[in-house]
């Protein structure tokens, strides 16, 4: 009895091929679960028939299992380095193949189970939002780009600047965007203590002014914010008091209006404000408040995928600071941090 014939009795599916070639050919149309090859076959032996397999995207993760009746030849040990998943030595009993097509498929069950929960892992952290808050400033920067290969000659030194400062913004979002992003998933893996630290007055002011400076950067708001910070030492590293300033400054930006005031406070006690006059947010935003979250994104479509407080809630747990939220609609919002202070 063949091994194909003695396969299908006990319920599988086999097709069968009289040579490598043939066996190539059939596994790229059909992509089976398993391969069972001879070593010595016509038309291509079964390693040059594994090799194949191994270089095809389509075939490479699939299950394959070496015969031979010359173990002389191949050995089960060279047959397993050159990539197979199984040897067996013939003449092979019935039971013993059957035994080996089980573990096999079974291993191929396990192997398409960790591939997919992997892919359901990688799905679960990517944002709806994601590929288009990437692809329109990249779009913005493929297009400007266009225009000044095309019709460099043409333009004036004025349009040149102006389309300069187009592509640098849309290079600045991007960058913040990917950073925001690679950012909100590493502050899971931070250790707290790493966060901590001591500031001057002096560190304090400067790197308050060049978390606002950042947020600028993309919010051409310079005259609408206001800085004021009183004398105090606090616990937390520069990057860290930058990087909560930038985010909500230029949230608050984001959600108000050109020629309408945003003020930043640090006060003596250390709470850092940050406050807008733009379009409020309602007491359910607030409380829903998540990664990749924008409020009435069909009716106030803006960019970024709604990050900023989430990263500073987060930055702020690690600090044990508390995090408040004040808002009203039409009026604004005021975000409030109890930093905590050095000893």
């Amino acid at each position: 009895m063949t091994f194909g014939k003695a396969l299908r009795e006990v319920g599988y599916n086999v097709i069968d091929a009289d040579s490598g070639v043939a066996g190539l050919a059939l596994a790229r149309q059909h992509l089976p679960d398993l391969i069972l090859s001879d070593i010595q076959m016509p038309g291509g032996d079964g390693t040059t028939l594994l090799r194949e397999i191994r270089q095809d995207p389509a075939l490479k993760a699939r299950q394959l299992v070496l015969m031979t009746g010359r173990p002389d030849i191949v050995t089960p040990r060279k047959g397993m380095e050159d990539g197979a998943d199984d040897f067996l030595v013939k003449p092979v009993g019935l039971d013993d193949l059957l035994k080996c097509v089980e573990a096999r498929l079974k291993r191929a069950s396990v192997s398409w189970r960790v591939e997919d929960e992997r892919l359901a892992q990688l799905r679960s952290l990517v944002p709806p939002q994601l590929p288009h808050e990437i692809f329109t400033p990249m779009a913005g920067i493929i297009g400007l780009t266009e225009i000044l290969r095309s019709d460099l000659p043409e333009l004036t030194p004025g349009e040149v600047s102006d389309i300069v400062d187009d592509l640098h913004q849309s290079g600045l979002r991007l960058h913040r965007t990917l950073r925001n992003y690679l950012l909100i998933l590493d502050l899971r893996h931070v250790a707290p203590e790493t966060l901590f630290g001591s500031m001057s007055p002096r560190q304090m002011e400067e790197s308050i002014h060049a978390g606002v400076k950042g947020a600028l950067q993309l919010n051409k708001r310079q005259d609408d914010v206001t800085v004021q910070v009183s004398s105090c030492s606090i616990a937390v590293k520069p990057e860290s008091l930058n990087g909560m300033v930038e985010e909500l400054v230029d949230n608050a930006c984001k959600f108000s209006r050109q020629g309408t005031p945003v003020e930043v406070e640090l006060s003596s006690d250390g709470r850092l404000t940050i406050t807008d006059h733009g379009r409020g947010l309602t007491k359910d935003d607030i409380m829903h408040i998540g990664a990749f979250q924008q409020f009435d994104r069909k009716k106030q479509e803006q960019q970024g995928l709604g990050l900023g407080l989430v990263l500073v809630q987060k930055l702020a747990d690690l600090f044990q600071a508390k995090v408040s939220i004040n808002s009203t609609l039409g009026e604004g919002t005021q975000v409030e941090i109890a930093l905590p202070l050095a000893n």
